[in-house]
């Protein structure tokens, strides 16, 4: 069956033995039909690194795959139960804001399994969250970022002021003041997930202060470094390919760790109300550092990014969390 609401529809027929152990017929059996409920399209960086493992990654495994972009917050709630009155098994979606709705949805389907994005905990039985724990690989970039800024000014780009934008920018700033303490931050935000060309346009205003490296929280804030001749560092997704010479580091997030938990677990019939958040930390392989060019970016610090990254692994260093709005020092 296939939800009219889904701009497309993907079967994605693999291998099972990977996913789920030979000989578990009950899982084996049973071919799990997953859907997603989006905001925004799912070119989005962030939305992206949830639909991409769900699309195309090699889970091993027989799952139907549906999803619903661009639905706005007072559509949200009816899509996600149009999903679960189809009868699939896991409902995917990023839930900032419409929380209550969404609970409320999860509550009215207990035996549907749902994996939010949340800046809020799970909610027993069947509410399970994740986020973008990647501060760790944020802060690697300051490194590169504070190592590369020539003028001591870095502009940073964000979408709106919330736990999930501000955590990441705050260890990339603890990044860049580490290794340059003179560095100062301008910092804006766009107030949308989506809007390229505004967040363009408060990157141009940003170099026209003299900000020499641009942190891309937001797509188009790398156009404006691209075209102004200046650095950028990405952020959850790797755009370095499409900006050669321009973005100089990237933080990643893979959602494969959570995605492959959550299928796991409802082919199990073991699926609960958990926090799949620390899926996306350093150790647990939900986050990571894009090559870095050596061309754009002295061995040195590719050396010092390396040192840190494995103190980060062994636990001998800790990157702080801190969810407060970030503010301009310049």
């Amino acid at each position: 069956m296939v939800n009219p609401l889904a701009r497309r529809t993907l079967v994605a027929a693999m291998a099972l033995g990977a996913l789920w152990p030979a000989g578990d017929a009950h899982a084996q059996d049973k071919k799990l039909k997953v859907a997603a409920v989006f905001t925004v399209p799912v070119e989005q960086q962030w939305v992206s690194r949830i639909h991409q493992p769900l699309k195309n990654r090699n889970l091993a495994a027989e799952i139907t795959y549906d999803w619903s972009e661009n639905v706005a917050n007072t559509d949200y709630e009816r899509v996600m139960r149009e999903y679960a009155e189809a009868g699939y098994d896991l409902i995917v979606g990023e839930v900032f804001g419409v929380e209550k709705a969404a609970r409320q949805v999860a509550k009215d389907y207990p035996k549907t399994a749902f994996l939010m994005g949340s800046s809020f905990g799970p909610e027993a039985p069947n509410f399970a969250v994740f986020d973008n724990y990647i501060q760790e690989c944020s802060y690697l970039t300051g490194l590169v970022a504070g190592s590369t800024t020539k003028s001591n000014l870095i502009g940073m780009v964000g979408g709106y002021p919330i736990p999930e934008v501000n955590r990441l920018m705050h260890a990339f700033m603890a990044g860049a003041t580490e290794v340059n303490p003179d560095v100062k931050f301008t910092v804006s935000f766009i107030g949308s997930w989506y809007d390229p060309p505004k967040a363009k346009e408060s990157a141009f205003a940003m170099i026209d202060q003299g900000a020499d490296v641009l942190y891309a929280e937001r797509f188009g804030v790398s156009d404006a470094a691209k075209e102004r001749g200046v650095k950028a560092v990405g952020n959850v997704i790797d755009t370095q390919d499409q900006y050669p010479g321009t973005v100089v580091a990237s933080a990643l997030w893979h959602m494969e760790p959570s995605i492959d938990k959550a299928l796991k677990a409802v082919a199990a019939g073991s699926f609960a109300a958990e926090d799949y958040g620390p899926l996306s930390n350093l150790a647990a392989g939900g986050c990571s550092v894009a090559p870095i060019n050596a061309e754009l970016v002295p061995m040195a610090v590719v050396d010092k990014v390396q040192a840190k990254e494995a103190a980060i692994r062994s636990g001998e260093l800790k990157v702080a969390v801190d969810d407060t709005e970030p503010k301009s020092t310049k």
